[in-house]
């Protein structure tokens, strides 16, 4: 946590050291991260950033602070959610996954009305950009109880249209078929994680498990989802549809993938521009105490104590700083006039 000098104000800081940036050759995940998070006029359900700098050995992220905790801790609390609070929060996420993919855009001319949002039609040729890394721990709460996916370091942008990409990345639990199986993939694997989400939403549990990594890929790629007796129809139903092998056939993709979404029986008592608005009341809303309040968090992180680990000093003396171009900003949202 970090707090602006002669105010109030608390923001969430991430600290990155540049020496393990560039042996780890991470240069482009740090300023992916750092283009998905500047980029204007997001939905609410995406983190805000404050600002970017840098020092002579460090990268810094100021972004705002969701204290209301995360989904992994909720569930850890719960077991599992009932299934108005998973249409919540699932509807929420998916509102940020389509602005994601559509790099800003997700209204399309031939979107029912109820799947309509506030965003410009999709030109001939648009940009997409992969999330590639949603999981429970990625889904913070605000101090309404409102979502906010966190962590963009694994994005990729710059696909045009249909354009695949093949890098092996993810958390293993939420990786789709077609990446633990090494082929070239698409959004199509946001829609897979988001599926796994749900089922964890709802029946408590990942879909997939294994005793080891190579166990739980072969049962990503060929094992049977068992499906509780407790789901609903309709749960059952949007949890099959994005948990499809075929990513062609998968719920969310094709030119109406985000339609198919809206409109799915799960989502049937969802006014997508209330959810859009924020104008819809979370099912839960944190116990908050203050701004500076982290009791919505694992003690087992929030006891460590805070300290900057020392970077190779020799590395940094030999460092271009050039290195990290245009990684310095300031959102205007944040600015105040004096």
């Amino acid at each position: 946590m970090a707090e602006r000098v002669g105010t109030d104000d608390v923001f969430a800081m991430k600290i990155l050291k540049k020496d393990v940036i560039l042996q780890d050759d991470d240069v482009e995940c740090v300023m992916m991260e750092k283009r998905v998070l500047a980029l204007q006029e997001k939905p609410p359900f995406l983190i805000k950033l404050h600002s970017c700098f840098q020092t002579m050995d460090r990268l810094y992220f100021v972004m705002e602070y969701a204290n209301g905790g995360d989904l992994m801790y909720r569930i850890q609390q719960e077991g599992r959610f009932k299934e108005p609070v998973a249409v919540f929060y699932g509807a929420e996420i998916a509102t940020g996954l389509f602005f994601l993919h559509a790099n800003g855009i997700i209204y399309r001319e031939n979107c029912c009305d109820r799947c309509r949002l506030r965003y410009p039609p999709f030109p001939p040729a648009f940009i997409l950009c992969l999330y590639r890394d949603l999981k429970l721990d990625n889904i913070l709460l605000d101090c309404e109880g409102h979502v906010k996916i966190a962590d963009f370091g694994m994005c990729k942008d710059g696909i045009v249209g249909d354009e695949l990409t093949s890098t092996f990345c993810g958390t293993p639990d939420y990786l789709a078929p077609e990446i633990v199986n090494y082929k070239p993939y698409g959004k199509a694997v946001d829609w897979w994680a988001f599926g796994v989400l749900l089922y964890e939403f709802l029946a408590g549990q990942p879909p997939f498990d294994g005793d080891d990594e190579e166990e739980l890929f072969r049962n990503i790629a060929v094992g049977e989802v068992s499906y509780p007796r407790c789901l609903s129809r309709e749960t059952t139903l949007i949890c099959k549809a994005f948990l499809t092998r075929d990513p062609q056939q998968r719920l969310g993709s094709g030119p109406n993938g985000e339609q198919n979404i809206c409109g799915h029986p799960f989502f049937r008592h969802i006014d997508w521009q209330k959810i859009e608005n924020r104008e819809i009341q979370p099912p839960f809303k944190p116990k908050v105490s203050g701004p500076r309040d982290f009791s919505n968090f694992d003690s087992e992180f929030t006891k460590e104590p805070v300290r900057l680990t020392p970077t190779d000093k020799l590395f940094i003396m030999n460092l271009d700083q050039t290195e990290f171009p245009g990684f310095s900003f300031v959102n205007p949202e944040f600015v105040v006039e004096v």
